[in-house]
Order: C-alpha cells, then structure tokens, then sequence
C-alpha cells in the first residue's frame, strides 16, 4: 500500500481546540490503525500548532476520507491541510 503524508496547520488561537479533541484524535488513530507514524508540529514556544501523520492507505480517496474524519478536522481546528503521497527511503 502507498504512504500518504499529512501536514496540517492549526488554526491561530485555537490550542485549547486541540486539548479539547485530542484524547478522541488519539483514540482515532488507535482505532483505524492505519497510522505509521505521527505526532504534533510545535511552535517557537513549544506548543503544539499542527500535526504530521503519515498514512498507510490504498489511496488518496481513502487518505482523505480518513482526514476528513479526525475528529481535530471535525472540530475546526486547522487552517490548512496538505496531503500528499510519500515513499519512505530511509528508516
């Protein structure tokens, strides 16, 4: 199956969103298990301020279908989202 990657940007302010969402974002990735990796972006003061996950999923309709569902993304917590694939290479 390919690897997709997701970059997503919190939106400004909206910290306490994540800390509200993320017990069931976790719970999400735990439950789908199609997660390889993730974990948040931090900014200069060291809070978190988006996420990168990395998807292991049969396509991009499938990857996005599983972003849309993150309950961060059905919160309204991020201003931006890239999805892409990516070929793992090294580790």
């Amino acid at each position: 199956m390919p690897l997709f990657m997701m970059v997503c940007t919190d939106k400004p302010g909206a910290l306490e969103t994540r800390k509200a969402n993320r017990a069931a974002h976790l719970d999400y990735i735990r439950d789908t298990g199609c997660v390889v990796q993730a974990g948040p972006l931090l900014d200069n003061a060291g809070d978190m301020a988006g996420s990168l996950i990395v998807l292991d999923l049969p396509d991009m309709a499938a990857a996005t279908a599983w972003g849309m569902n993150d309950p961060y993304a059905m919160a309204g917590l991020f201003a931006d989202v890239r999805l892409q694939e990516w070929k793992k290479v090294v580790g």
